[in-house]
Parts: C-alpha cells; structure tokens; sequence
C-alpha cells in the first residue's frame, strides 16, 4: 500500500481533496456521520437472519447484541467529540481502534458484521494520523478478508492458506485504489493550480488591455492637439504664400491703377487684379475646405473615400477604383481623418507629379490594424530625392507620415522612376467612441 504524493493514502483520499468544493466536503462529512450506524444496522440485520446465527451459542448472541449496541452508543459519543475535534488525533486514533476492535470481534462471531467493518477502509485517512494510516488499512483488510473466507479463525491449512491469499488480493486491491486516489488528488491540485493560474494570466491581460485602451485614448487626444497645431501653422503657411501674397498683388496693382497715365492701362492693371482677386478666392475656399474633412460628417471612412476616388477620377480624367477588403467598422474620428487626408494628398500628389493612367486605392481592415494602400502606374520617382514639403503648401511625404505616426500608425512608400509609386498607411484599428 504505497501513495505518489505527501497525502496519506486513505481510499477516499481522491474524492476527499480532489473537488474542493463545500459540497463534496459536506457529503462526505455525512457519510462519516451516518455511515457507521447504517452499516452497523444493516451488519445487524444481516446477521440476525444468516444461518450462522444458528450456530451461534447464546454466549455469542448476547455478546455480539452487546457489542452491537455498544458500537451505536462509540458513535453518538463521537459525533459530539468529531465536532470540537475534527481531522487525526490521538483521539480521532483512539476511536478508529476502539471501533475496528469492535468490527473484527464481530465478523468474528458473524461474518455477516464485515458490513460494518468495511468503514475502516473510509475513515483512515480522515482519522488517522498519515504514519499510521497504513496499519490501520491492513488491520481491516484482516478482518474483511476472515469474513471473506466464512469468519475467524480459519480451521485447517487450506482455510489459513486461502486467508492468506484473500488478505493479499484485499491489500493489493487496497493499495491500488490508494495509489489511484492519491493520483486524482494530484491531477485535481495541478488542475486547480492550472486554473487559477489562468485566471491571474487573464487578470494580467484584461489589465494590459485596459492600459492600451488608455493609451490609445491618450495618444487620440494628443493627435487632436497635435493636428490643431499643425492645421494652424499649416493655414499660417497657405495664407502668406498664397492669400497673403495674392492680397499683396492686389494692393499693388490698384496703386497701378491710382497712377495709371491713361484708361488702357489702368483697365490692363484692373483685370490683373481681379485675376489676382479670384486666384485668393479660389486658395480660401481650398483652404478652408481643407481644415476639416467635410466627407466624414454624414458618412464613414470607406464611403467618404470611395466619393474622393471617384471625384478625383472625374476630375482628373484618370481611372481610378476603390477597394474595401476585411470587415468594415466605424473607425474613431481621429483616424478616419488621418487616413482621409492621407488619401486626398497622395491623389493629389499622382494627380500633379505621376501622370500615371491608373489609381487603385485599398482600405483594408486587419483584425487590430487599419490598411491605406495608394498605388499608381505613373512615372515613378526616388523616394530618398523628394523635398520634405511641396511648393504648393502641401506637406508632401513627409506630412502624411508625421500624420500617421501621430496616431501610433507608420507611412511606408515604394517607387522607382518609370515603375509608378506606392503609399501605405498602417495605423492601429480604434473604434468610434459612443
């Protein structure tokens, strides 16, 4: 009778620890209650109806009557001494001896008592201290195995020999299901410990996601401040070269006109100013449509870019197509404007620079990662030899990836002279805030 593992190999051992739950221990915890006066009851009545009680003298009937009620009133004594001292002691030992004395004395006088010898196979390990759980499973396997083979003492060699080898198979049988208890207890503890390992590791992760959802709120708020600044220097930048200058012009060509010598030439100056005049309008009206993107106000990303694609087409008379792949979400506000003005100049830049005949340009949304892809058949260029801003108050390259990456995303570009260009926009997938 050997265990695997510290716990004491008693044969409930598995069930006893393995669950851990309230209700496993309190099912047991009857069982020890009321199992002994049950089985003692069911010993009594079994053995009051066996033939064996024939043979009986009227000694051995007082005697095992006695020794009957004697084991009712160890219990009721118990049970008040179990619940100021539960778990092994000496005299939670003490009890278990008495009580298996009692067992083995009467499956010695009726065989028919193993009934009730056979809780000693339960209560050791609960009873029991752990060096001493071994001596009291073999002291029950004796008395079982002499009720086995027809009660004590065997008569003759042949009962003694089939004692010996019924009391081996008992104590191999108890040995085994000890072992396979004890091998459940420690399967039921590494689960246990697996489990709660899982639930600290998923703790972690939901507080790791958590910190990223702040993270990504916080970085949301500095872009937006970041892109304020940047749309007021950038409006800064366009009315001086632009409005400004125009403006300038203006001034100047009405002073022309203040000192014009004759009507021909203050009319020539005139019509130069009113062309001035419309050129700032028309850079205001570019202007202020570029502080924010009037698209998304009523439509989401992919809408609002397939309506630039195909009025850039229009426009330009290139052909164009606009492809969503994965599934579609409502992107936060701030992202979709990113990846929009992305878009608008990088068509823009193919419209002025690539003389390209085809534009494909692909939203992809990849698990956590939102995709912008603009690719054209244009003349193509190198990527390391591009000014950092356009002339035309523009932010060129470089402004779309510092657009991106102020949002936590990457800008990529792939080009060689003659073989067209390609701009990539990864950014990280935030959804609109409800």
């Amino acid at each position: 009778m050997t265990a695997e593992t510290d716990e004491a190999p008693g044969i409930e051992a598995g069930a006893w620890t393995a669950g851990g739950s309230a209700a496993v221990e309190e099912r047991w915890a009857a069982f020890h209650r009321w199992g002994p006066h049950i089985l003692l009851t069911v010993s009594a009545v079994a053995a009051a109806g066996s033939a064996d009680m024939e043979s009986m003298t009227t000694g051995e009937r007082y005697a095992a009557a006695a020794l009957t009620v004697v084991g009712f009133v160890l219990q009721l004594v118990w049970g008040r001494v179990a619940r100021d001292r539960p778990g092994p002691s000496t005299a939670a030992a003490v009890y278990y001896a008495v009580r298996w004395a009692l067992a083995y004395v009467l499956s010695w006088l009726n065989p028919f008592f193993a009934f009730y010898a056979v809780i000693g196979y339960y209560g050791a390990n609960r009873l029991l201290p752990r060096r001493y759980v071994k001596a009291g499973l073999f002291a029950t396997a004796v008395t079982i195995s002499g009720c086995q083979i027809g009660g004590m003492p065997p008569h003759g060699l042949l009962l003694w020999l089939a004692f010996g080898v019924v009391l081996g198979v008992n104590v191999g049988l108890v040995g085994l299901l000890s072992r396979l208890a004890a091998q459940e207890d420690a399967r039921s503890r590494a689960q246990a410990a697996t489990i709660a390992e899982l639930e600290r590791t998923n703790a972690a992760l939901q507080q790791a996601l958590d910190e990223n959802a702040a993270l990504h709120a916080q970085l949301l708020v500095q872009a937006r401040e970041a892109g304020v600044a940047d749309e007021r220097r950038r409006l800064a930048a366009e009315i001086h070269d632009t409005i400004a200058q125009g403006l300038t012009g203006i001034i100047a060509q009405l002073q022309v006109v203040a000192n014009a010598p004759d009507l021909a030439v203050a009319r020539t100056h005139l019509e130069r100013a009113a062309a001035l005049a419309r050129h700032s309008l028309g850079e205001a009206r570019r202007s202020v449509h570029n502080l924010a993107p009037v698209d998304l106000e009523h439509a989401g990303l992919p809408e609002a870019l397939k309506k630039t694609v195909a009025d850039w087409a229009e426009r330009t008379g290139v052909g164009a197509q606009f492809t969503v792949t994965g599934t579609a979400e409502q992107l936060h506000d701030e992202v979709a404007a990113t990846l929009l003005r992305i878009a608008q100049e990088a068509l823009s830049n193919a419209a002025r620079h690539a003389f390209a005949t085809r534009v494909g340009v692909t939203l992809s949304f990849m698990g956590d990662e939102v995709s912008l892809d603009i690719r054209d058949d244009g003349r193509g260029f190198d990527p390391l030899r591009l000014p950092e801003r356009t002339g035309t108050g523009g932010f060129g390259l470089a402004g779309m990836r510092a657009r991106a990456e102020r949002i936590a995303g990457s800008l990529t570009v792939e080009s060689e002279p003659g073989q067209g260009a390609a701009v990539s926009a990864r950014v990280p997938l935030v959804r609109h805030e409800r």
